[in-house]
């Protein structure tokens, strides 16, 4: 078949709007800061006491899936840059009602995230203020970080920026800290810091023996996957980058150094430094360290970027998620008002949609944490499906090429299809990983949260999902001109070359 160029179509009318403001140093940063969070600040803690030196290989294994990952989304990007990531590209390769499930799971997923952190920020705050009202806390940083993305996409840029130079700084001098204490082979607290501790540690380097089971380290691995999660940003902000095709594959190609860097090493020397049953659930491992080490303020230090961290998650949750509605917006797959942008290129309804959520769920978190901890958990598996809808959409998109229906993207997956294919059935093991290690979380059958929602809570999501579609799709329907397949088909542009329903032109009254 000839190849043709890419027709005109909805897709293009998503981007209306936005300005291309990000620069090279500030997607550098994001790219390098956005995966750094408290899943290794704060996570890897219950991981290193329930695992051993071994999680050291879990680390590694899961972060050469984020690099397949991640080189998927960059041939995507390079395909076509969009502020609807996901949502536009499962719109793309597989219509509408996938576009609307990932849209939604994805929304989700940052949504009781955000509210994990904002409840996250008010205890970090009470570790100096133990009188300070945690629902104070809550809303000054909610307010900060509305303030920031309510501007522009570059002052979202900036932020993300300087708290990526934070949460980068703390782990380099953690890293030139510990390689002098193990190099050196300090004492620290009563144990002599070393590489011999990846052996010597009690149980060896895969501890199997007593509380530990062989399989620890595989099964942790779907725990793992969370600490990479808002890896996936990049995608997201491609649409407003200068020049995409540029820092988008420098991002891409550098994410397998830096997480071998900052993720491989720290937990490397942490494992070297003590052993793994001095880190305990809910203690930064860092701040275990350096309090073992008299530095107490360094302790401390990392305490302030627990909170730059979670500052940095909620600004990515508002930023991500007021794009994502807009984008289901267009489809009339998400309320009218989410079209609204500001002069300055913001989808500033989406974003406060978002925000009054954030709020909402804070306080029911305070009043109900269980339920709460069980809704958490079920927002972990829109990360599993988001990162499965690059994936696919990778497989759809070579696919294509390879039959000459879209010109092939610069940036091309390697190891195609095998590297996506391992992708999905790694990701396919995490849901069950989940449900063997929630089923081991407690004698109780009701306590067993995680178990529950994958068994129980993924049904609810499909029944959920299912009958939202069904609610939206006549809107839907009416607004594509009952256009809900893929754009594309194996034959060429699936309703020819002029694919834009009036309807989905960018309306000027959106911008105010």
């Amino acid at each position: 078949m000839t190849q043709t160029e890419n027709p005109p179509h909805a897709l293009d009318a998503e981007q209306v709007g936005y300005k291309q403001t990000l620069g090279r140093r500030q997607v550098q940063m994001i790219a390098i800061g956005g995966a750094i969070g408290t899943g290794l600040f704060l996570g890897s803690a219950s991981r290193l006491h329930s695992t051993g030196p071994a999680l050291l290989f879990s680390y590694a294994f899961v972060g050469v899936i984020a690099y397949f990952l991640m080189r998927a989304l960059g041939e995507l990007v390079l395909h076509r840059p969009t502020s609807g990531a996901f949502v536009s590209y499962m719109r793309e390769f597989f219509g509408e009602r996938a576009a609307f499930i990932t849209g939604w799971l994805y929304w989700l997923n940052w949504a009781l995230t955000g509210i994990a952190e904002l409840s996250a920020v008010g205890l970090y705050m009470q570790y100096w203020f133990p009188d300070l009202p945690t629902w104070l806390s809550v809303l000054v940083a909610l307010a900060v970080v509305l303030a920031v993305n309510l501007l522009s996409a570059r002052a979202f840029g900036e932020f993300e920026f300087w708290a990526s130079v934070a949460k980068v700084g703390a782990i380099v001098v953690f890293l030139v800290v510990g390689l002098v204490v193990v190099i050196g082979g300090f004492d620290i607290g009563g144990h002599k810091a070393g590489f011999s501790n990846l052996w010597s540690n009690p149980g060896g380097f895969w501890p199997s023996a007593g509380d530990f089971n062989w399989y620890g380290p595989i099964l942790v691995m779907s725990g793992v996957v969370f600490a990479y999660a808002a890896i996936e940003m990049v995608g997201v902000a491609a649409g407003e980058m200068e020049d995409s095709r540029r820092e988008v594959p420098k991002a891409v190609n550098a994410v397998i150094f830096r997480i071998g860097v900052f993720y491989c090493g720290s937990i490397l020397l942490l494992v070297s430094m003590l052993p793994t049953d001095d880190y305990q659930a809910g203690t930064s491992p860092f701040v275990t360290v350096f309090e073992r080490l008299g530095l107490g303020w360094m302790g401390t230090a990392i305490q302030v970027v627990l909170i730059i961290a979670a500052l940095s998650s909620l600004n990515s949750g508002l930023y991500s998620t007021g794009r994502v509605l807009r984008s289901l917006g267009m489809s009339k797959q998400a309320p009218g008002f989410t079209l609204k942008m500001s002069r300055s290129g913001v989808p500033w309804a989406g974003i406060v949609m978002t925000s009054v959520v954030y709020v909402l769920g804070a306080l029911l978190n305070y009043f109900a944490a269980e339920a709460f901890e069980i809704a958490l958990e079920a927002a972990s598996i829109g990360v599993v499906f988001t990162w499965a809808t690059i994936f696919l959409c990778q497989l759809r998109l070579r696919k294509l090429v390879n039959l000459g229906v879209i010109e092939k993207s610069p940036f091309q997956m390697p190891g195609h299809p095998y590297t996506s294919i391992i992708g999905l059935v790694f990701l396919a093991l995490v849901i069950v990983g989940l449900a063997v290690s929630g089923w081991q979380s407690s004698d109780e059958f009701w306590h067993k949260t995680t178990f529950l929602v994958v068994v129980l809570g993924i049904p609810v999501l499909v029944v959920a999902l299912t009958i939202g579609w069904q609610v939206v799709k006549p809107k839907v329907v009416a607004n594509t001109g009952d256009r809900l397949k893929a754009v594309w088909s194996e034959d060429g542009p699936t309703y020819g070359r002029d694919v834009t329903p009036d309807s989905l032109e960018p309306d000027d009254s959106s911008v105010v």
